[in-house]
């Protein structure tokens, strides 16, 4: 299984769980797995993640487009039908246009494309119309999608002291 990462994955990551001063096993896990062809992002969350001016800014610089994934000709398509899915639920129009603006929007399309299961800390909220979550664009359209947590647990990570 293949899985993309949302942006709250790695700050959430960064700011709690796994720090780089006390987890960096978290962030090697990562990149081993990244270069195994089992862990990725897309270039949009990359660059939000770059945009910042902390540790994560310049790890996710040195990753480049191995882990942040630029988008190619099936997930355009894909997003075409994120964009139906979306504006048919009946979302207010400003959630709409946010949701088309920020990296979600690609990371569903991205997803959608590949067959690949999107990582996020979000959770659904099918009653919500101001706003647009993951975990319910990928509900509508079957695309597979769980927590950081259930993703290593599935993957059996292990960040163990030597």
């Amino acid at each position: 299984m293949a899985y993309l990462l949302d942006a709250d994955t790695f700050i959430q990551a960064k700011n709690l769980h796994y720090g780089f001063d006390f987890c960096p096993g978290f962030w090697d896990w990562i990149v081993r797995e990244n270069a195994a062809g089992r862990v990725f992002s897309i270039e949009k969350v990359g660059d939000e993640l770059e945009a910042g001016s902390d540790d994560l800014a310049t790890w996710t610089k040195e990753r480049g487009v191995s882990l942040f994934l630029p988008p190619d000709d099936a997930a355009v398509t894909a997003m075409g039908k994120v964009s139906t899915w979306v504006q048919s639920h009946g979302y207010a129009p400003a959630a709409v246009n946010a949701f088309f603006q920020v990296a979600d929007y690609y990371l569903v399309g991205e997803a959608l494309a590949l067959g690949y299961t999107v990582v996020t800390h979000e959770v659904p909220a099918p009653q919500a119309i101001r706003k647009i979550k993951i975990p319910d664009v990928c509900i509508g359209l079957k695309i597979k999608c769980v927590s950081p947590f259930e993703m290593l647990r599935k993957e059996r990570a292990r960040f163990v002291l030597r």
